[in-house]
Parts: structure tokens; C-alpha cells; sequence
């Protein structure tokens, strides 16, 4: 925006401020006083839609004409002819069918021209995403209205799409309330709809104002006394609706925002400073915005008579060390502007911090576009793919940069970049930390002792990725690097890995919106691995064998800096209004760093030199009795107790004899019980498995998981990431568990004996994972005790459920409950009398991004609605008492409460569920197969005629492949 613009926009604000004065002094007396939002009486904006949102009905109608060559205002004309009685009104109160609709309009607009008009046309063009776009000017309107605290609500006259939804293109997050004519049965101008839509509100008509574009609609609202403005242009709208709440609703500056309350600076000082820093004796106000940006030191837009900067200070409060160093920002954007890298002019930097409260430092103001969102929306696959590039290249010139020549040599320090900044997160990360995070500990763990070799010391921005880069708004180039706080000499590499970072979160992230769900080819993105190519190339440099550490390191980092905003926030120093979020989303971090620190683990281990080949110990079945003990002991690597890997929590310990001494006497125990107890109960568990009442549980099971809970061998599934003080489990790792889990896989009924059976241990993590304690309470201890069965209901008959997001059942929220309707199968446990809870998968919110449509419920088994059809059968068998179901969810209503960790979350929680699961299943089919071997050895090794115990029937009659018992 050039120069003259902003003056005028500043005389703008003169304006809108003395009309406002203006309004105020006309209001009567027994008004209430003005708000300190500025909104006066106001405490709503009522908006119409087509005309004032989106295009109106009768402006697509009128293009649409010209374009198919029908009469002009034939649409218009059929859609007032009739009046109240006509089809377009009854239509908008859904009185008629969409397919009823259209016959009569179009029979009505063929009478009107004397031609056919293909109506069926108009109305695909008017429902079109291509028409029916809100207006940015509103868009933006909205978000300041909602910022100031106000209400806001749509009061549209609207109709039933054919697919049964109805016609709203806008997002009804905006909105406190929406008003829909063919939901309601009203149309405007009727007084009844405005009273619902106040009454909604909870507001008087005075408080209200209500911009339409319709006459006669403004005209009813206006008898109620709710003020109108008329719509004839949403930008001349606006301005009008400015000048009654007393406050801005376009932003001047992009990216831009009034100054939030707890950022507030003292601008008298600062505009004094100004001065004789720019030697100005123009007079005129100081205006002072925050920008969106700068989760960490708070960014502000300046302008003083006709100089337009950038302030950027450190936050107030105690600071981690070495943290928020902006002296340093202004010492390499100084620099590196005389190196040919494109940066903002820096004028000078004020380490007095009695002038605004900390030292700030100032810079030019460089307009341009910065793109927040990485898959560039509204842009073709050419241009996302040339800023890409252009995003790339400016990495190379940052990395390319001669230190000496710059001044920068002592910068940083040269060498041992990756270590010291291991340490440095580490410690950042310890001076912040509020809880325990399982990944970020393995992470702490893991990465000082997979260092990679540094091959380069460069500049390294530290922060580098597309939203702190500022693009020429005509061209396909950065005309400026942005935010230099993390900057210091260092392995250009990781720089490299940070900046692709977007490309592994999903686009419904918090913080950052990312790629993982997006389609790069057709966005004409470049993956990962073109990007890194294409960096490797300009640099004339080999790509990296070990890109996956640095990855992991990058996120770790992350998760390091959002665990410093969140303790921030927590002091109300944060300078995002999104801080406390970050809290949430530092486990989420790490665990992908985890991800990744496995990855580059499974690297080194494929690369390693062949070794001698692994051998198997064979042992030999000499008498029957011997089946009844589990497999012959494997021999792969034992691992002796002063081994280094077992000082390792995470190492792979692939023998039982490697586990630790506690474990390895935990599995001795598990052993035993199964030897003196399982096995020889079997023949009597298949037979009452076999008998009429086997849809009741054996009595024989009760007992023998008495005994297991009174020898300690309970709840042994509960991993120590999930449950770190052993509150609920043993205080196993995965990896010690599964060991455990093999053993229990040689018989179909061990697990349930131990607790440790699906689908109640996915159930139990779930709970302890991500349920409140009031959930707990209700469900987790009585699983935990043995006392109920639960079961997990997503595989649905009509889609493919492997893939969570197909499921089609549906969870709406209804007078403070959520209702649920859908049909479901497979359903593991279901028919067990014991059976009180079903975690129940279904979507809230179809019309989300992918993974954030599904929601997780707990809806007790006794809730009315609930319609078991059927068992099912896997081979022939039952599988009783718990069986797998086929299930009816119809009208189902369960308290709100019951939604696990927030609508949205269901997919997230799934896929937390899942893991352990699947790693339980393996381990005990492992087990399962190697008894059948064992069986089968001592089939064949025994002489003719001679008897095998009952142990080698129905052995494969354990597991299923359906996916929820996971």
C-alpha cells in the first residue's frame, strides 16, 4: 500500500471517529454507557446472505441472463411473482421439493420471457463455489466484530439443496448463531424470524443492528427496533457499520491486528523516541498495530507522519537465557542486507528499556504478501511451485554467504553446531517443562547419541519456512527474510529440515497449517525429497544419509520452543493469542521427532555390516507333557545385565533373556502361572466355549483371574509412556511388554485371565491417555479391576473402515447431548453380558478436513437405542461370550461429558489407540504360531498311535481380522 493510501486511510480514521462522536452525543438519555470495545448500545451485527455476504440471487441472475442470452430481469420477476404465496418464498420455507421447485420456476420464467429457460443451469450456477463467496470486506468485518467481543448471527433466507442440505457456503464458525428460513419455516420479511434470531441472541432489538440489501427486509427489522443498514456495496456496508460501532473493521496493514491488551506499549514515550530519532516535527497521531505474526518476541506496525516501521521487541518478565535475543536479529539483518540477501532495512536498535518496558529494535516496513497457509489456496500448481522455488533459492543464498566478508565471523561458533544446539533445547525445554512427556524424554535420550557429522558452517536462520518469508505481491519473489532470532553460524542442513517441516502436519493444524493430508502433485507442491534435491543441487552438495536425524531434531526442537510458549502463557508474557494451545501440541511434536528417531534407527540397523546369520535353538518334544509348557526358549542375543544396551531404556531387546532382572522375573512368574494354571484348565474352557451356555462367562475364567490379580500378573499391558507413576500397570515398555504378550498368545485364554485382553486394553489406554477424570472414575477402574467388558465400535458394513475416515455414522449435538445414528459390525465384546461401555467412533463434522470430521464417545451399553441384530461368525466360530456383533445406533443419546478429549479429535485418538494394539496382536499371533510349530514337531516326531494332549485342536481359533479389537 503506498504512502498517500495510508494517509488517507488515517483521514478515514478522523472521520469515522468524529461521526462517531457524532452518533454518540444523539443517543437518549437512558442509554447504557459506552463499552470499552468502543460498540456503544451494540452487542450484535444481524448479516443477510446473498447481497450482503455473498452475491445476491438477483446479481447471478442478472449475469447469468446476459450469458444465455434470456430476457433481462426474467428471474427477478419470477422470483417476487406470487408474493408470499409464489414458489421461490415457499421454496425458501422449504414448503416445496428443490425438484418441485425448479418445475415451477422454470414454467413461471418460461411464461415471463415466452422462451424455455433452463433454470436448472441458474440454480447450478447460483449454489456454484465459484459464485457463492463470501466477501473478503465481510470476512474480515466478522473477525473484528468477534474480536471486540461482540455477537454475531446470519439471518438468511435460504432453501434445501438436493442433497438434502441446506444452502449456507459460509463458515458457521463465524457466527453465534445462524438463522435458516427452510430450517425454521419463516421467512423475512415476517417479524417472527427476527424475534428467533434476537431471542437466540439473547438480546433487545436496540442492541442489535441487521445489514440486508432487501428493503422490505430492513423495513421489518427496523419496526421491531433493531437498526438497519442497506447493502447496496459490502465495502460502502461496512463503512457505514464503522461509523456506528466506533471501531475499525478493515485492517489497514495485512496481517495486522489492534494491540492486544496484555502487549500494550506506552506510545508517548515510544513517539518521542521516534522523533528525534527520525528528526519529524510532523504532527499527527502515532498508530500503533500488533501483527498475527511473532509467537515469541511481539512484532508491531508503526507509523509516524509519513515513515511506516516495524518495532520488534522482546516480551516483558523473566526470560529463559539466551532466549528472545533481538539484539542479535538486528546485528545479522544488518549484515547480511550488505551480502545480498534480502532482509528488511534495520534502523536502529534501543537496548534502553525504560523507553517502552524492553529493548526493541526498529525496520523499514516492506509491504508484500506473506503466505501463512504452505498449499498457497487460490493460486494454480505453477505459481505454488515457482514460490516454492523461489523459497529455496533464498535458502541457498543464506547458506552461500562468505562470513569473514560479512562481518560475521564470530557470529557463532564454528563446528559441533547439532551438539550445542542439542544441549541448548534440552535446556530450554528443562527450564520450561510443566509435566512429563514420554517422547520428549526418549528424545533427550536419543539424540546426543546419534550426533551427525557437521560437513559445513554457514549463516543458519534457525526459523526458516514459508510464513517467515514476505513475497513480492505481483512476482514470485521473497523480497524479504523475516525473523532472525534462532539465527548463529551452523550445519546449513538444518535449516533445510526445518523448512519442510509443513510438509508432515496436517492442514487442520493449530499453530501452522501443513501438507501431510494434501495432494502436492496436483497443488504442483515439490515433496520432500524434490525439495531437498533441488537444494542439494543449487549447492552443488550430495544429499544426506542421515535427512531423518535431522528431521527429528528439528521437531524436537519445536516441541522444545512450544513448550516455552506455553509456560509463558501461563504467565500471560506470550505474545500469540494462541499460546495456551501450544501446551497441547508440544506431545504431539515430540512424537513425530520420535518418529523420525526411529526411522533414522531402522537406517543405521539396515546398513550395518552382515553378521552371522541368527540361528534359532531347536528343541526336541521328548514326552506329551512337555506340550503343556510354551515353546523352547529362543537364542537369538542375550543380553547380560551390565550390557549396554539394557542401560538403554528403548533399546530392542529380542529374547526374553534380555530383559531386564525385574521384568525377566515378572516373565518367570507369567510363565509358571501359565504352566501350573492356563494350560491345563483349557479342555475344560473349550468345552464350556462349546456348550449352551457359552454366551455366559465361565466361572472357571473368574476364578483364574482372581488368582493371576493376587499373584501381581494384572493389567501388565498399560505402557509407562501412558502411565509413568504406574498408577494403573506393571510400568512395562512396549518392548518388555511384548514379550510378555508372546507368552500369553500361546492360549486362546490367557489375556483375559491377566487383563490384558482386546479389546479392553486399547479401551484402558484410551481412558488413561486422553479421558478426564470423571471419565476415569466412571469406566477406567472398573476395566482396570476386572469387574466390566468394553468394546470399540468403528468397522461399519457400507465402507472401508481400515481407514477411519470412511466411517459414515453420524454424532450431532442436540439440547446438551450428542445424538447418534449409524450401523456397525465386528464389533469385538459387544455380546458379553459384562460389556458396559462402547467407545463409539462417528462423525461430528462432515464437513471438516478429513482427519478432524471424527469424534470419540463413551455411551453406556444400557443407553436406549442400542440394537445388537446379530453374532457373527470368524471360520465358523462365535468367539463367545463376547463374540462380534452387528449393531444398530439409532437415536442414541449420550451426555455431552462422555466426548473423549473434544470434538474433532476422533481420528487423532484412533490412531493413539491403534499402535499399541496392533504390536499386542502381532506379539501373541507370534506366540500362537510358535505353539502350533511346536505342536506340529511333536506330531511328527511321536510314535504311531500315540496320544497328543487336546491342546492341538482348534488352534486357530484366537484371533480374527477384525479391526476393532485393536
Amino acid at each position: 500500500m503506498c504512502i498517500r493510501q495510508l494517509f488517507q486511510s488515517s483521514q478515514l480514521q478522523r472521520a469515522w471517529k468524529a461521526a462517531f462522536l457524532k452518533h454518540s452525543q444523539r443517543r437518549h438519555h437512558g442509554a447504557r454507557r459506552w463499552t470499552h470495545s468502543g460498540s456503544g448500545t451494540y452487542r450484535a451485527v444481524i448479516f443477510d446472505m446473498g447481497g450482503v455476504l455473498i452475491p445476491s440471487p438477483g446479481r447471478v441472475a442478472a449475469e447469468w441472463e446476459v450469458q444465455n442470452q434470456i430476457p433481462s430481469g426474467t428471474i427477478l420477476k419470477a422470483f417476487i411473482s406470487g408474493g408470499e404465496n409464489g414458489p421461490w418464498m415457499k421454496f425458501m420455507r422449504a414448503e416445496i421439493t428443490t425438484e418441485d421447485f425448479l418445475q415451477a420456476f422454470g414454467r413461471l420464467c418460461s411464461e415471463i420471457s415466452r422462451t424455455s429457460v433452463p433454470v436448472d443451469s441458474f440454480f447450478s450456477l447460483l449454489t456454484s463455489e465459484r459464485v457463492a463467496k463470501q466477501f473478503p470486506v465481510m470476512t474480515e468485518a466478522i473477525t473484528q466484530i468477534r474480536a471486540r467481543g461482540l455477537q454475531t448471527a446470519v439471518l438468511s433466507n435460504n432453501f434445501y439443496l438436493p442433497d438434502g442440505k441446506s444452502f449456507l457456503p459460509l463458515d458457521r464458525k463465524q457466527f453465534d448463531v445462524v438463522v435458516e428460513s427452510c430450517l425454521e419455516g419463516v421467512c423475512k420479511p415476517d417479524p417472527r424470524i427476527y424475534k428467533l434470531c434476537l431471542e437466540r441472541l439473547g438480546l433487545q432489538p436496540s442492541e442489535s443492528i441487521f445489514l440486508d440489501d432487501l428493503g422490505q427486509n430492513l423495513k421489518a427489522a427496523a419496526s421491531l427496533g433493531i437498526h438497519t443498514i442497506k447493502v447496496n456495496d459490502p465495502e460502502t456496508a461496512v463503512k457505514e457499520l464503522e461509523t456506528l460501532l466506533g471501531f475499525m473493521l478493515r485492517k489497514v496493514v495485512p496481517n495486522t491486528r489492534p494491540v492486544r491488551r496484555t502487549m500494550e506499549i506506552p506510545k508517548d514515550s515510544l513517539e518521542k523516541y521516534l522523533r528525534d530519532l527520525l528528526g519529524t516535527q510532523t504532527t499527527g497521531p502515532l498508530e500503533l498495530l500488533q501483527f498475527d505474526h511473532g509467537q515469541s518476541n511481539p512484532t508491531y506496525y508503526v507509523k509516524l507522519a509519513n515513515h511506516q516501521l516495524v518495532l520488534r521487541k522482546k516480551p516483558p518478565g523473566t526470560l529463559l537465557p539466551s532466549a528472545h535475543a533481538i539484539e542479535r536479529e538486528f546485528r545479522v539483518m544488518k549484515a547480511l542486507a550488505n551480502a545480498g540477501v534480502p532482509v528488511p532495512k534495520v534502523l536502529d536498535l534501543c537496548e534502553d528499556s525504560r523507553v517502552i518496558g524492553t529493548p526493541f529494535y526498529l525496520m523499514e516496513y516492506c509491504p508484500g504478501v506473506i503466505y501463512k497457509d504452505p498449499s498457497l489456496p487460490g493460486l494454480e500448481p505453477s505459481q505454488r511451485r515457482a514460490i516454492y522455488t523461489a523459497m529455496n533459492r533464498v535458502l541457498c543464498n543464506i547458506h552461500s554467504v562468505d562470513v569473514k566478508a560479512a562481518g560475521l565471523e564470530d557470529y557463532g561458533k564454528h563446528g559441533d553446531y547439532i551438539p550445542r544446539q542439542v544441549q541448548t533445547w534440552i535446556k530450554q525445554y528443562r527450564a520450561s517443562e510443566t509435566s512429563a512427556i514420554p517422547a520428549m524424554e526418549r528424545l533427550i535420550e536419543w539424540l546426543p547419541l546419534h550426533l551427525p557429522r557437521q560437513q559445513r558452517t554457514t549463516v543458519v536462520h534457525g526459523d526458516f519456512r514459508l510464513d517467515n518469508l514476505l513475497f513480492h505481491p505481483e512476482k514470485n519473489e521473497v523480497l524479504a527474510v523475516l525473523d532472525w532470532e534462532l539465527s548463529t553460524l551452523g550445519d546449513p542442513l538444518a535449516d533445510v529440515a526445518y523448512s519442510c517441516l509443513a510438509h508432515y502436519l496436517p492442514s487442520g493444524f493449530p499453530i501452522q497449517p501443513g501438507l501431510s493430508d494434501c495432494n502436492l502433485t496436483d497443488l504442483g507442491i515439490p515433496t520432500v525429497e524434490e525439495y531437498f534435491r533441488m537444494y542439494c543441487l543449487h549447492m552443488g552438495i550430495p544429499p544426506t544419509e542421515n535427512w531423518n536425524f535431522y528431521l527429528a531434531f528439528s521437531f524436537f526442537r519445536i516441541a522444545a520452543i512450544l513448550q516455552g510458549v506455553y509456560k509463558r502463557s501461563l504467565t500471560g508474557q506470550a505474545s500469540s493469542a494462541t499460546a495456551e494451545q501450544s501446551g497441547k501440541l508440544t506431545e504431539f511434536m515430540s512424537n513425530l521427532a520420535w518418529d523420525f528417531a526411529v526411522k533414522e534407527g531402522f537406517r543405521v540397523f539396515k546398513e550395518m555390516p552382515a553378521t552371522k546369520p541368527l540361528t534359532r535353538s531347536h528343541h526336541t518334544w521328548a514326552r506329551p507333557q512337555s506340550l503343556l509348557r510354551p515353546p523352547g526358549t529362543r537364542s537369538y542375543v542375550t543380553l547380560t545385565d551390565s550390557s549396554p544396551a539394557h542401560a538403554t531404556r528403548g533399546a530392542l531387546v529380542i529374547s526374553p533373556e534380555g530383559l531386564s532382572p525385574p521384568v525377566r522375573e515378572l516373565y518367570q512368574r507369567l510363565k509358571h502361572f501359565m504352566e501350573r494354571h492356563v494350560y491345563p484348565a483349557e479342555p475344560e474352557l473349550r468345552s464350556h466355549q462349546a456348550s449352551a451356555e457359552r454366551w455366559t462367562p465361565s466361572p472357571l475364567v473368574e476364578d483364574l483371574k482372581e488368582k493371576a490379580r493376587a499373584e501381581g500378573l494384572w493389567n501388565l499391558f498399560l505402557p509407562v509412556e501412558a502411565d509413568p507413576e504406574k498408577k494403573y500397570g506393571a510400568g512395562l515398555t512396549n518392548v518388555e511388554y511384548a514379550h510378555l504378550c508372546e507368552l500369553m498368545g500361546t492360549s486362546l485364554y490367557a489375556p483375559e485371565i491377566f487383563n490384558c485382553s482386546a479389546p479392553d486394553t486399547g479401551n484402558m489406554e484410551l481412558l488413561v491417555r486422553y479421558g478426564t477424570e470423571e471419565q476415569k472414575a466412571r469406566w477406567l477402574i472398573p476395566l482396570l479391576e476386572g469387574k466390566a467388558r468394553s468394546c470399540f465400535a468403528m468397522t461399519e458394513p457400507q465402507v472401508a473402515s481400515s481407514d477411519a475416515t470412511n466411517i459414515e455414522s453420524s454424532i450431532r449435538e442436540e439440547d446438551g447431548f450428542y445424538v447418534i445414528n449409524g450401523h456397525k459390525w465386528w464389533i469385538t465384546g459387544i455380546l458379553d453380558p459384562r460389556c458396559q461401555l462402547c467407545v463409539f467412533m462417528g462423525k461430528t463434522d462432515p464437513h471438516a478436513p478429513r482427519h478432524q470430521q471424527q469424534s470419540v464417545l463413551l455411551v453406556p451399553m444400557d443407553t436406549p437405542g442400542i440394537k445388537i441384530i446379530r453374532p457373527l461368525t470368524v471360520y465358523g466360530l462365535e468367539d463367545a461370550p463376547g463374540g462380534h456383533g452387528e449393531v444398530l445406533f439409532e437415536q442414541v443419546r449420550v451426555p455431552k461429558e462422555n466426548m473423549v478429549l473434544g470434538p474433532g479429535r476422533g481420528f487423532e485418538i484412533a490412531q493413539g489407540r491403534l499402535g499399541p494394539g496392533r504390536i499386542h496382536h502381532c506379539m501373541r499371533l507370534i506366540g500362537y504360531s510358535e505353539q502350533a510349530l511346536a505342536l506340529m514337531k511333536a506330531r511328527v516326531s511321536a510314535s504311531p498311535g500315540a496320544l497328543l494332549p487336546s491342546r492341538t485342536t482348534h488352534l486357530f481359533s484366537c484371533q480374527t481380522s477384525n479391526p476393532d479389537v485393536f
